[in-house]
C-alpha cells in the first residue's frame, strides 16, 4: 500500500507522487508575525508536520512516477515561510485592503507598553515594524518548538528553512518584472499611486491545456469572480484593472510602514516606492529555496489552512505557473480545516480563543496540546474542549509508561508487527490519524494487559509509532508539589490550599455539598482540579 492523500487541485483522494521519492519538496504556508499564533494556526502547521514525519517515516511507501513503490525513509526538505511584511487586515481582498498588519501590531503594542501589559520578555519597540516582526517570530519559534514542529526545530541550524519575506523582496521583484515582461502582469495608477497587477485572462489565455486556469483550485470562475466573489474585490480599485480578479503584485504606498524601491531595469514602466503584494512572497521563496534555477518548475508538495485556498494559494498557483512557464506549480495540494472551540468558531468576547503560550502558562503540557490538535482528521473540523485536552493527557501517560515498561524489561520482547501494520494502513488512507492512534493504544492495551511482552521489539514499535504522532519526546510540564496539591502551570498558592484542605475534610465528613461549592469556587477564579491517587490533587489553570 502507498500513501494516498487528497488533492485539493483535483479534488480526488489519490496517490502522491513526488518527482523525486527520495527528495520530497515541500513548502508550508506559515505565520503572519503580527501577534502570537494561536492554536488554529497551529492545528494547520502540525497536519503538515504530522504528514512530513510519516513521509520520512520507514514505513510509509510511495507511488514512482513509473508505478513502481518506494519505501521509506527518505529526505523531506521542508520550507516553512514568516511573513513579515506584506499582509493587510484585509487579506481575503484580491487589492491588498485594509491597513498594514506590522502598523496595527505596533499601536496594540504602545497600547499595552502604556497599561503595563506587554509581556516580562517583551523588549520590543513599537514603532519599529522589524522590531516587532523579529519579537513574534521569535515567539512562534519557540511554540513552535515546544510543539514539536520539526521545521521549526532544523531551522535553528538552518534558517533558509524559515525564511522571511523581507528577505526575499529582491526575488520577489524579479518575478514581478518577468511577469510584466513576458506580458502576464501590468502596471496602473499614477505617480505616487501606482500598482502592479497579475493578469488573469492573458494568464488564461496563454497557453491554456499546459496548465490549471485561473480558479480551478478553488472552483470559482472568472465570471464569478468578475461579479465580485462575495465582495472580495475593491471596487475603488476596478476602474484601473482589465478583470476585477486581477490580484496585487506590488503597490507604490508612501504610508506603508515598510516599503521598497522598485527596479529600475526598466524605467518607462515604474512602479514607484511600495510593498509586494501577499501572494508573491511565496512564490519567490519557495522557488528559491525548494527549485533553485528553475530545474522543475515545480515542487512536490503545498500545504496550508483551508482559508489559504482562495485568494492566496489560487494566485500563488497562477503566478508561479506563469513565470516558470510549467504546467503546476505543486504536484499535491493540502489544505486542513477549521478548529473549533467548544464547537462554535474561536472568540475572544467568549473567552474561546486561545494562543498555545496562554495554554502552556496555564500548565498544559506541549504534548497534550499537540495531541489534542492533531488526533482529529485533517480535513474534519476539530473541536478542541478542555476535556479532550485532559483525555490526550492521559493517553500519552499511558504510552509512556508502556514505553517505561519496555525499556526496563530484559529481552527483545513480543514482537509487534501487526500494531505497526495497522498503523502504516491508517496513515497511508489519507492520514487517517485516529486509526493510527487506536494502533498505539492496541499496542499499549496488549502490554498492559499481558498479551503482548515487553521489551526491545515493542519500544522500537512504540518510537515508531511516535517519530510519525511527536508526543513522546517533548518536554513535560514541572510541577510543584505541596502536601495537599500538585500545581501544574502555576504556583501554589496558600488561599486555594486552604480550600483543598477544606474540600478534602468535606469529603471525609460526606458533606458532598460543600466540596462542590469548593471546586465550583476554585473554578471560578481560574482552577481546575483533578483527584489523584493518594489524596492529593492536581491544580492547573481551567480553560
Amino acid at each position: 500500500m502507498t500513501l494516498r492523500l487528497y488533492n485539493t487541485l483535483t479534488r480526488e483522494v489519490e496517490p502522491f507522487t513526488p518527482a523525486d521519492p527520495e527528495r520530497v519538496t515541500f513548502y508550508t504556508c506559515g505565520p503572519t508575525v503580527y501577534d502570537d499564533a494561536h492554536i488554529g494556526n497551529f492545528r494547520s502547521f502540525l497536519a503538515a508536520d504530522v504528514l512530513r514525519r510519516w513521509i520520512e517515516s520507514p514505513l510509509c511507501e510511495l507511488r514512482t512516477d513509473d508505478d513502481g513503490t518506494h519505501q521509506g525513509p527518505r529526505r523531506v526538505v521542508h520550507v516553512m515561510n514568516i511573513t513579515d511584511v506584506g499582509h493587510m487586515t484585509d487579506d481575503a481582498s484580491a487589492d491588498g485592503g485594509g491597513e498594514d498588519k506590522m502598523a496595527a501590531a505596533g499601536r496594540r503594542l504602545l497600547e499595552a507598553k502604556k497599561a503595563g501589559k506587554l509581556p516580562a520578555d517583551a523588549s520590543v519597540d513599537p514603532s519599529d515594524p522589524y522590531a516587532i516582526a523579529a519579537f513574534y517570530a521569535s515567539r512562534f519559534l519557540e511554540d513552535a518548538r515546544k510543539l514539536g514542529l520539526k521545521v521549526a526545530m532544523e531551522a535553528e541550524g538552518s534558517p533558509e528553512l524559515m525564511p522571511r519575506a523581507t528577505e526575499y523582496v529582491e526575488g520577489m521583484k524579479r518575478v514581478i518584472a518577468k511577469l510584466i515582461k513576458d506580458g502576464l502582469a501590468y502596471t496602473r495608477g499614477t505617480p505616487g499611486a501606482r500598482a502592479v497587477y497579475f493578469d488573469v485572462q492573458a494568464y488564461d489565455a496563454a497557453d491554456a491545456s499546459e496548465h490549471a486556469r485561473y480558479g480551478t483550485l478553488s472552483g470559482n470562475t472568472l465570471d464569478q469572480l468578475r461579479a465580485g466573489a462575495g465582495g472580495r474585490v475593491d471596487d475603488s480599485h476596478q476602474q484601473s484593472k482589465k478583470h476585477p480578479a486581477d490580484f496585487l503584485l506590488w503597490r507604490e504606498d508612501a504610508s506603508h510602514v515598510m516599503k521598497w524601491a522598485s527596479p529600475v531595469d526598466d524605467p518607462s514602466e515604474p512602479w514607484g516606492e511600495g510593498y509586494p503584494g501577499w501572494h508573491i512572497e511565496c512564490t519567490a521563496m519557495s522557488l528559491a529555496l525548494l527549485d533553485p534555477g528553475n530545474t522543475r518548475g515545480e515542487i512536490d508538495l503545498h500545504s496550508g489552512g483551508e482559508d489559504n485556498i482562495f485568494p492566496h494559494h489560487e494566485c500563488e498557483l497562477a503566478q508561479s505557473c506563469a513565470f516558470t512557464g510549467h504546467k503546476r506549480f505543486a504536484r499535491h495540494w493540502f489544505h486542513g480545516r477549521f478548529l473549533l472551540v467548544d464547537g462554535e468558531k474561536m472568540s475572544k468576547s467568549r473567552g474561546t480563543f486561545f494562543t498555545a503560550r496562554e495554554l502552556f502558562e496555564r500548565g498544559h503540557e506541549p504534548a497534550a496540546v499537540r495531541l489534542e490538535l492533531i488526533k482529529t482528521h485533517y480535513r474534519s473540523n476539530a473541536n478542541f474542549t478542555e476535556q479532550g485536552l485532559k483525555d490526550s493527557a492521559r493517553t500519552i501517560e499511558r504510552w509512556r509508561v508502556a514505553l517505561a515498561q519496555c525499556e526496563e524489561a530484559a529481552g527483545d520482547g513480543g514482537g509487534a508487527g501487526e500494531h505497526l501494520a495497522a498503523f502504516a494502513s491508517a496513515m497511508h488512507d489519507d492520514l487517517n490519524i485516529s486509526g493510527a492512534i487506536a494502533a498505539a493504544n492496541q499496542l499499549r492495551n496488549a502490554l498492559a494487559d499481558g498479551s503482548l511482552e515487553p521489551g526491545r521489539k515493542p519500544a522500537e514499535a512504540l518510537r515508531t509509532m511516535d517519530a510519525v504522532l511527536g508526543v513522546l519526546a517533548l518536554e513535560t510540564t514541572v510541577a510543584a508539589e505541596t502536601a495537599i496539591g500538585v500545581f501544574k502551570g502555576v504556583e501554589p498558592n496558600a488561599q486555594v490550599e486552604a480550600l483543598l484542605c477544606e474540600r478534602r475534610d468535606a469529603r471525609a465528613s460526606k458533606d458532598f455539598a460543600r466540596a462542590d461549592a469548593i471546586r465550583d469556587e476554585l473554578a471560578a477564579s481560574g482552577y481546575a482540579i483533578k483527584d489523584m491517587a493518594g489524596g492529593k490533587v492536581e491544580v492547573s489553570k481551567s480553560l
